[in-house]
């Protein structure tokens, strides 16, 4: 099984990226990639630049990773109770060559976030919007106070608690 995996934040230091990596390592016998945002920097969408250069190279380039995946990993930065805007971008430019952005993949769905709420607001608009869009939300995933409950060092959850949930919603998706 190959996973796709991601943090919704173009930050150097993503604690979603951080927490979608620790999340992908827990599949068993899969082979995981972890995309960068960075990778992913386009001009800000407008229809008027899609008509001055058409469909940008880097939303097809995306696009074709989330095709080359069995199961999609995501965790989504929160932005003033939002999507990041780096991921809002490739979102756009890719829902412009096709409404199915994530092509029917099956994905798990999570957040985190320096505060007490982990991302809810940002997971709950994302598990109303992504079905839209071609995401098959198998399982969603919060993990608050990321700095209390995260071991950087170790990249992985330290709160038994939350950990213990995360590792059975990997196990009840087939790992």
């Amino acid at each position: 099984m190959k996973i796709i995996a991601f943090g919704g934040s173009p930050s150097k230091n993503s604690i979603n990226k951080k927490l979608a990596t620790y999340a992908a390592s827990l599949f068993e016998n899969a082979e995981v990639e972890i995309l960068d945002l960075n990778n992913y920097q386009m001009p800000l969408f407008s229809v008027d630049v899609e008509a001055e250069i058409g469909q940008h190279e880097l939303a097809k380039a995306f696009l074709a990773k989330i095709e080359s995946a069995d199961f999609l990993v995501v965790s989504l930065a929160e932005n003033n109770g939002n999507y990041s805007a780096a991921f809002k971008n490739v979102y756009d430019w890719c829902s412009r060559i096709t409404g199915k952005v994530f092509q029917n993949k099956p994905m798990l769905l999570m957040a985190t976030s320096p505060g007490a709420r982990g991302g809810a607001s940002v997971l709950e608009i994302a598990k109303n919007a992504f079905p839209r869009y071609g995401a098959d939300i198998k399982a969603t995933f919060s993990l608050p106070s990321f700095d209390a409950n995260f071991d950087v060092e170790n990249g992985k959850i330290a709160n038994p608690e939350f950990d213990n949930q995360l590792r059975e919603i990997v196990k009840s998706l087939g790992s």
